[in-house]
Protein backbone atom coordinates (compact mmCIF):
# COMPACT_ATOMS: atom_id res chain seq x y z
CA UNK A 1 0.00 0.00 0.00
CA UNK A 2 0.95 3.27 -0.91
CA UNK A 3 -0.95 6.35 0.72
CA UNK A 4 -0.02 9.55 1.98
CA UNK A 5 -1.81 11.34 4.81
CA UNK A 6 -2.18 14.14 7.14
CA UNK A 7 -1.88 10.85 9.82
CA UNK A 8 1.70 10.70 10.57
CA UNK A 9 1.16 7.11 11.08
CA UNK A 10 0.40 6.45 7.46
CA UNK A 11 2.95 8.93 6.23
CA UNK A 12 5.17 7.45 3.99
CA UNK A 13 8.87 9.49 3.26
CA UNK A 14 9.75 10.40 -0.17
CA UNK A 15 13.02 9.19 -1.78
CA UNK A 16 15.77 12.37 -1.66
CA UNK A 17 17.01 11.20 -4.53
CA UNK A 18 14.15 11.36 -6.76
CA UNK A 19 13.12 15.00 -8.02
CA UNK A 20 10.10 16.36 -7.57
CA UNK A 21 7.21 15.86 -9.95
CA UNK A 22 5.60 18.92 -11.79
CA UNK A 23 1.96 19.05 -12.07
CA UNK A 24 1.17 20.16 -14.95
CA UNK A 25 -2.91 19.79 -14.68
CA UNK A 26 -4.79 19.50 -11.24
CA UNK A 27 -8.35 18.37 -11.11
CA UNK A 28 -11.25 19.29 -8.19
CA UNK A 29 -13.84 16.61 -8.14
CA UNK A 30 -16.48 17.10 -5.76
CA UNK A 31 -19.57 18.90 -3.84
CA UNK A 32 -19.97 22.66 -2.97
CA UNK A 33 -16.74 22.91 -0.89
CA UNK A 34 -14.82 21.98 -4.20
CA UNK A 35 -17.28 24.71 -5.98
CA UNK A 36 -15.17 27.14 -3.47
CA UNK A 37 -18.73 27.93 -1.10
CA UNK A 38 -17.54 29.94 1.60
CA UNK A 39 -14.85 32.11 0.27
CA UNK A 40 -16.51 34.46 -2.02
CA UNK A 41 -14.65 36.72 -3.95
CA UNK A 42 -15.24 40.33 -3.75
CA UNK A 43 -16.12 40.90 -7.61
CA UNK A 44 -18.73 37.67 -7.22
CA UNK A 45 -18.17 34.03 -7.62
CA UNK A 46 -16.39 31.85 -5.40
CA UNK A 47 -12.59 30.98 -5.20
CA UNK A 48 -12.04 27.72 -2.09
CA UNK A 49 -8.99 24.97 -1.74
CA UNK A 50 -8.82 24.33 -5.31
CA UNK A 51 -7.95 27.55 -6.96
CA UNK A 52 -5.41 28.70 -3.72
CA UNK A 53 -3.62 25.06 -4.42
CA UNK A 54 -3.65 25.20 -7.99
CA UNK A 55 -1.80 28.55 -7.11
CA UNK A 56 0.44 26.81 -4.95
CA UNK A 57 1.61 24.18 -7.66
CA UNK A 58 2.99 26.86 -9.84
CA UNK A 59 1.78 29.56 -12.35
CA UNK A 60 1.94 27.28 -15.01
CA UNK A 61 -0.53 24.52 -13.72
CA UNK A 62 -4.21 24.42 -15.17
CA UNK A 63 -7.12 23.68 -13.21
CA UNK A 64 -9.77 21.36 -14.16
CA UNK A 65 -12.65 21.97 -11.65
CA UNK A 66 -16.16 20.19 -12.62
CA UNK A 67 -17.14 20.19 -8.86
CA UNK A 68 -21.34 20.90 -8.41
CA UNK A 69 -23.10 22.38 -5.59
CA UNK A 70 -25.04 19.17 -3.76
CA UNK A 71 -23.04 16.77 -5.77
CA UNK A 72 -23.03 13.06 -4.64
CA UNK A 73 -20.49 10.37 -5.05
CA UNK A 74 -22.26 8.51 -7.80
CA UNK A 75 -22.06 11.93 -9.58
CA UNK A 76 -17.81 12.36 -9.20
CA UNK A 77 -17.64 8.38 -10.75
CA UNK A 78 -20.04 9.49 -13.89
CA UNK A 79 -19.67 12.67 -15.36
CA UNK A 80 -17.10 14.72 -13.06
CA UNK A 81 -14.46 12.04 -13.58
CA UNK A 82 -15.09 11.20 -17.28
CA UNK A 83 -14.56 15.14 -17.20
CA UNK A 84 -11.14 15.30 -16.14
CA UNK A 85 -9.93 11.93 -17.52
CA UNK A 86 -8.96 12.67 -21.04
CA UNK A 87 -6.20 15.44 -19.44
CA UNK A 88 -4.78 13.04 -17.33
CA UNK A 89 -3.93 15.21 -14.44
CA UNK A 90 -0.82 14.35 -12.28
CA UNK A 91 -2.76 15.05 -9.31
CA UNK A 92 -6.60 14.70 -8.24
CA UNK A 93 -8.37 15.75 -4.83
CA UNK A 94 -11.98 14.15 -4.14
CA UNK A 95 -14.02 16.11 -1.91
CA UNK A 96 -17.33 14.31 -1.98
CA UNK A 97 -19.67 12.23 0.41
CA UNK A 98 -21.19 14.77 2.71
CA UNK A 99 -24.23 15.73 0.45
CA UNK A 100 -24.56 11.68 0.62
CA UNK A 101 -25.15 11.40 4.59
CA UNK A 102 -27.86 14.20 4.29
CA UNK A 103 -29.85 12.01 2.46
CA UNK A 104 -32.61 9.19 3.07
CA UNK A 105 -31.02 7.08 0.51
CA UNK A 106 -28.00 6.85 1.75
CA UNK A 107 -26.00 3.99 0.42
CA UNK A 108 -22.73 3.27 2.43
CA UNK A 109 -21.74 0.26 -0.29
CA UNK A 110 -22.78 2.36 -3.51
CA UNK A 111 -20.78 4.76 -1.76
CA UNK A 112 -17.89 2.26 -1.37
CA UNK A 113 -18.08 1.15 -5.04
CA UNK A 114 -18.25 4.40 -6.46
CA UNK A 115 -15.12 5.54 -4.67
CA UNK A 116 -13.00 2.53 -5.63
CA UNK A 117 -14.37 2.76 -9.26
CA UNK A 118 -12.97 6.43 -9.31
CA UNK A 119 -9.78 5.55 -7.48
CA UNK A 120 -8.77 3.25 -9.96
CA UNK A 121 -9.43 5.19 -13.01
CA UNK A 122 -7.08 8.05 -11.69
CA UNK A 123 -4.58 5.77 -10.78
CA UNK A 124 -4.44 4.06 -14.11
CA UNK A 125 -4.50 7.37 -15.76
CA UNK A 126 -1.29 8.14 -14.12
CA UNK A 127 -3.19 10.55 -11.48
CA UNK A 128 -2.23 10.67 -7.72
CA UNK A 129 -5.75 11.08 -5.84
CA UNK A 130 -5.95 12.76 -2.44
CA UNK A 131 -8.79 11.55 -0.71
CA UNK A 132 -10.68 13.73 2.14
CA UNK A 133 -11.30 11.55 4.80
CA UNK A 134 -14.68 13.63 7.35
CA UNK A 135 -14.52 15.22 10.32
CA UNK A 136 -17.28 15.31 13.11
CA UNK A 137 -19.79 18.11 11.51
CA UNK A 138 -21.95 17.83 14.49
CA UNK A 139 -18.98 19.29 16.16
CA UNK A 140 -19.25 23.07 13.94
CA UNK A 141 -23.14 22.92 12.91
CA UNK A 142 -24.95 22.58 16.11
CA UNK A 143 -28.05 20.25 15.55
CA UNK A 144 -31.04 19.01 17.49
CA UNK A 145 -29.69 15.97 19.70
CA UNK A 146 -31.72 12.86 17.66
CA UNK A 147 -30.80 14.78 14.19
CA UNK A 148 -26.93 15.42 15.42
CA UNK A 149 -26.94 11.81 16.45
CA UNK A 150 -28.17 10.46 12.78
CA UNK A 151 -25.43 12.66 10.98
CA UNK A 152 -22.96 11.52 13.64
CA UNK A 153 -23.20 8.10 12.87
CA UNK A 154 -23.26 8.76 8.82
CA UNK A 155 -20.08 10.39 8.92
CA UNK A 156 -19.08 6.81 10.81
CA UNK A 157 -20.45 5.30 8.08
CA UNK A 158 -19.12 7.13 5.01
CA UNK A 159 -15.86 7.19 6.81
CA UNK A 160 -15.74 3.51 6.96
CA UNK A 161 -16.43 3.15 3.22
CA UNK A 162 -13.91 5.40 2.50
CA UNK A 163 -11.40 3.74 3.77
CA UNK A 164 -12.72 0.51 2.34
CA UNK A 165 -12.37 2.26 -0.92
CA UNK A 166 -8.94 3.12 -0.61
CA UNK A 167 -7.85 -0.28 0.78
CA UNK A 168 -8.91 -1.88 -2.42
CA UNK A 169 -7.75 0.80 -4.61
CA UNK A 170 -4.15 0.68 -3.22
CA UNK A 171 -4.39 -3.33 -2.96
CA UNK A 172 -4.47 -3.03 -6.81
CA UNK A 173 -1.72 -0.96 -6.85
CA UNK A 174 -2.18 2.60 -6.94
CA UNK A 175 -0.73 5.31 -5.06
CA UNK A 176 -2.93 7.97 -3.35
CA UNK A 177 -2.82 10.05 -0.14
CA UNK A 178 -5.45 11.02 2.49
CA UNK A 179 -6.15 14.02 4.25
CA UNK A 180 -8.10 13.12 7.00
CA UNK A 181 -9.93 16.61 8.53
CA UNK A 182 -10.89 15.27 12.06
CA UNK A 183 -7.13 15.69 12.68
CA UNK A 184 -6.39 19.01 9.83
CA UNK A 185 -5.01 21.37 12.55
CA UNK A 186 -7.40 24.79 13.74
CA UNK A 187 -9.74 22.29 11.38
CA UNK A 188 -12.77 22.52 13.99
CA UNK A 189 -12.12 26.38 15.32
CA UNK A 190 -15.05 28.70 14.58
CA UNK A 191 -12.73 31.15 12.25
CA UNK A 192 -12.81 27.95 9.55
CA UNK A 193 -16.10 27.88 9.16
CA UNK A 194 -18.50 30.30 6.97
CA UNK A 195 -21.23 31.67 8.24
CA UNK A 196 -23.37 28.64 7.43
CA UNK A 197 -21.09 26.26 9.23
CA UNK A 198 -21.38 23.89 6.45
CA UNK A 199 -18.53 25.11 4.39
CA UNK A 200 -15.16 26.25 5.08
CA UNK A 201 -14.33 29.63 5.45
CA UNK A 202 -11.90 31.41 3.30
CA UNK A 203 -9.03 30.53 6.44
CA UNK A 204 -10.65 26.62 6.20
CA UNK A 205 -10.34 26.76 2.46
CA UNK A 206 -6.88 28.17 3.51
CA UNK A 207 -6.05 25.34 5.85
CA UNK A 208 -7.21 22.37 3.59
CA UNK A 209 -5.16 23.54 0.78
CA UNK A 210 -2.19 23.91 2.76
CA UNK A 211 -2.61 20.61 3.78
CA UNK A 212 -3.04 19.03 0.21
CA UNK A 213 -0.07 21.06 -0.70
CA UNK A 214 1.93 19.28 2.32
CA UNK A 215 0.68 15.89 1.86
CA UNK A 216 1.29 16.24 -2.61
CA UNK A 217 5.24 17.93 -1.76
CA UNK A 218 5.50 14.59 0.66
CA UNK A 219 4.46 12.68 -1.85
CA UNK A 220 7.22 13.86 -4.33
CA UNK A 221 5.25 16.86 -6.08
CA UNK A 222 7.05 19.81 -6.69
CA UNK A 223 4.98 22.73 -4.59
CA UNK A 224 7.10 26.10 -5.56
CA UNK A 225 4.54 28.19 -3.40
CA UNK A 226 3.01 26.41 0.04
CA UNK A 227 -0.42 28.06 0.44
CA UNK A 228 -0.15 31.04 2.51
CA UNK A 229 -2.77 31.05 5.74
CA UNK A 230 -2.88 34.47 5.90
CA UNK A 231 -6.49 35.57 4.63
CA UNK A 232 -6.29 38.09 1.83
CA UNK A 233 -8.36 38.59 -1.57
CA UNK A 234 -11.89 37.17 -0.35
CA UNK A 235 -14.80 39.17 0.69
CA UNK A 236 -15.49 40.24 4.25
CA UNK A 237 -18.19 38.67 5.96
CA UNK A 238 -20.33 40.66 8.23
CA UNK A 239 -22.77 40.41 11.03
CA UNK A 240 -25.24 41.16 8.27
CA UNK A 241 -24.39 38.74 6.62
CA UNK A 242 -24.52 35.99 9.03
CA UNK A 243 -27.88 37.24 10.00
CA UNK A 244 -29.31 37.64 6.42
CA UNK A 245 -28.27 33.70 6.12
CA UNK A 246 -30.19 32.29 9.19
CA UNK A 247 -33.42 33.72 7.90
CA UNK A 248 -33.24 33.33 4.41
CA UNK A 249 -30.76 29.57 4.23
CA UNK A 250 -30.54 28.27 7.36
CA UNK A 251 -33.74 27.45 8.92
CA UNK A 252 -35.19 26.27 5.71
CA UNK A 253 -32.42 23.92 5.44
CA UNK A 254 -32.79 22.63 8.76
CA UNK A 255 -36.53 22.37 8.33
CA UNK A 256 -35.60 20.42 4.70
CA UNK A 257 -32.63 18.29 6.05
CA UNK A 258 -34.68 17.23 9.43
CA UNK A 259 -37.94 16.20 6.78
CA UNK A 260 -35.22 13.95 5.18
CA UNK A 261 -33.65 12.50 7.77
CA UNK A 262 -36.97 11.45 9.55
CA UNK A 263 -36.67 7.89 8.99
CA UNK A 264 -33.04 7.70 9.90
CA UNK A 265 -33.64 9.15 13.90
CA UNK A 266 -36.53 6.68 13.76
CA UNK A 267 -34.44 3.98 12.68
CA UNK A 268 -31.71 5.07 15.33
CA UNK A 269 -34.61 5.07 18.37
CA UNK A 270 -35.41 1.76 17.41
CA UNK A 271 -31.90 0.05 17.02
CA UNK A 272 -29.58 2.38 19.69
CA UNK A 273 -28.27 4.66 17.15
CA UNK A 274 -25.66 2.37 15.61
CA UNK A 275 -24.10 3.26 12.37
CA UNK A 276 -25.12 0.97 9.33
CA UNK A 277 -22.49 -1.39 7.94
CA UNK A 278 -20.56 -0.11 4.96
Amino acid sequence: MSVQSVRPVRALPTPATLPPRTVTTLATLGDSTAVGLGDPLPGGGWRGFPVLLRDALGPGTRLLNPARTGARMAEVRGAQLAAVLPARPEAAVICAGMNDTLRSDFDPAGIRTDLAATLGELGAAGSFPVVLRYHDHTRVFRLPGRLRAALRNRVTALNTAIDTAIAEATADGHAMGVLDLHLLPGGYERAAWSVDRLHPSELGHRLLARAAGDLLAGSGFAVPEPVPIACGGGREITAFHRAAWIVVRGTPWLVRRGRDLGPVILHGLLTGGRAPAA
